[in-house]
C-alpha cells in the first residue's frame, strides 16, 4: 500500500513539474510578465490593418488586438512585417502572435498553430469594364486575359487553381494589383471580398465591374507558434466573450458598415 502511495505521489509530482514547465514556457506567460504584447501585422488589407493619413496603424485586427492586450493586462507593440516574412517572425520570436488577416490552410498550419476563425472570407473578381458581358469566372479563363493578384496570398492560390489557361501576375501589394486593371493592363483582380468592396465603394465605384459570387471558403485566424495550448485556450475563450458580448459587432459595423474611417486613410 505504502509502495502504491508512494508511486502515485511521484507520478503526480512528475505530472504538476511538466504542466507547470509547459506553463513557464507559453507565450501567455511570457506576455503577462513582459506586460507586452507583440502583434505582427502587415498594414496593407484594407480594412483589417492600413495606415492613416499620420502613419498610424489603424483597422479590424487592430482594435481586436487592443482589446486583446487590454483584457491580458498588458501594452500593445505593432510589429509592420511583410507578408512573405510573417510566419518566420513568429518562429524567430520576433513577435507574440500574427493578426493579419491570414487564412487558416493546411500548408500555413504545418508551420503555425491556428485560433479558432474570427472572420470568415472569400476570393471575389474587380473586373475591367471592358468585359460588361462578363457574369461568371470561368468566362474569364481564356488565353490572352490577365489576372493579377498579391504575391504569397490565398488570392494567388485561387487565381492559379481557377484559371488554368489566363496568365496570372502577381504583385508585392494589393493596390498594384488591382491598379493594373484600372489602367486597362490587366482584365481582372481577383482577391477577398471585403478589399474588393471597400474599393468599388470607393476608388472602383463607376470603373470596374464587382463580381461578388464567393469563388473560396476562408476562415480567417490568430497564427501562434505551435506548442502551445494555453495561449490558444486563452485565445479561443477570448473570441467566444467579445462575440457575444458586443465587443465584436462593435468593431464590425465600424469598419465594414460604416466608412467614416476612409476619409482617416484618403
Amino acid at each position: 500500500m505504502k509502495k502504491l502511495f508512494l508511486s502515485i505521489l511521484i507520478l503526480s509530482t512528475l505530472l504538476f513539474s511538466a504542466d507547470f514547465n509547459l506553463w513557464n514556457k507559453s507565450t501567455l506567460n511570457q506576455v503577462v510578465k513582459k506586460g507586452k504584447l507583440r502583434v505582427c501585422l502587415e498594414p496593407g488589407y484594407v480594412p483589417f490593418e492600413m495606415r492613416d493619413k499620420h502613419g498610424r496603424i489603424i483597422g479590424f485586427d487592430v482594435d481586436i488586438a487592443k482589446k486583446m492586450a487590454k483584457d491580458m493586462g498588458v501594452k500593445l507593440k505593432l510589429v509592420p512585417t511583410a507578408w512573405d516574412g510573417i510566419i518566420p517572425a513568429l518562429i524567430t520570436n520576433k513577435c507574440d502572435i500574427i493578426i493579419s488577416g491570414m487564412t487558416i490552410t493546411q500548408k500555413r498550419n504545418l508551420k503555425v498553430a491556428f485560433s479558432e476563425p474570427y472572420f470568415l472570407v472569400g476570393q471575389t473578381l474587380l473586373v475591367n469594364k471592358k468585359h460588361s458581358n462578363i457574369s461568371n469566372y470561368k468566362d474569364l479563363d481564356k488565353k490572352g486575359i490577365v489576372i493579377t493578384t498579391k504575391l504569397g496570398t490565398t488570392g494567388e492560390i485561387a487565381a492559379r487553381k481557377l484559371f488554368k489557361n489566363a496568365t496570372i501576375k502577381t504583385f508585392d501589394s494589393e493596390s498594384a494589383a488591382v491598379q493594373e486593371v484600372l489602367n486597362n493592363r490587366a482584365d481582372a483582380f481577383i482577391y477577398d471580398k471585403p478589399y474588393n468592396e471597400l474599393f468599388m465603394a470607393g476608388k472602383g465605384k463607376g470603373k470596374l465591374i464587382f463580381l461578388k459570387q464567393d469563388l473560396t471558403y476562408e476562415p480567417l485566424g490568430f497564427a501562434v507558434n505551435h506548442g502551445d495550448p494555453d495561449f490558444l485556450n486563452w485565445l479561443n475563450n477570448f473570441l467566444r466573450q467579445i462575440k457575444h458580448d458586443g465587443t465584436y459587432e462593435k468593431f464590425y459595423n465600424k469598419w465594414f458598415r460604416n466608412t467614416e474611417w476612409l476619409k482617416r486613410v484618403q
